[in-house]
């Protein structure tokens, strides 16, 4: 019975301790809808905002031809690289991220949506 225990317990933790969700690309195009206006994810264009066209494992504030704040070259500077944890972070909440950020949005607060906005970009990183 311990043993049963134990493992549930275990179990209970990982779940809850694992960031990782299932991620959903087509509910992330749906969700990136909230992007459109500033940001172009399928080809390699930009708009008010960066295209994000390739952005997984880009270094933050390197786009070619774009204008980004002082805080996003900071960042880029400093070894911010867009990965699925710091996306995540960023998506939730970019000005506490990039305090000095131009991105006037005030981020994703599902979990779920900022999973699949991220599986959505991942389709265009490959």
């Amino acid at each position: 019975m311990r043993l049963i225990v134990f493992f549930a317990a275990v179990s209970v933790a990982t779940f809850i301790a694992n960031p990782s969700r299932a991620q959903d690309a087509a509910a992330g195009e749906k969700v990136f809808t909230k992007c459109k206006v500033c940001h172009v994810a399928d080809q390699d264009t930009n708009k008010i905002g960066p295209s994000l066209h390739g952005v997984i494992g880009r270094t933050a504030g390197t786009h070619p031809d774009f204008k980004y704040s002082e805080a996003m070259i900071a960042a880029g500077k400093s070894g911010v690289k867009w990965d699925e944890p710091t996306l995540t972070t960023y998506l939730h909440d970019p000005k506490a991220m990039v305090k000095g950020t131009k991105m006037a949005f005030p981020g994703l607060k599902k979990d779920e949506d900022v999973a699949n906005v991220i599986a959505y970009l991942k389709q265009f990183s490959q």
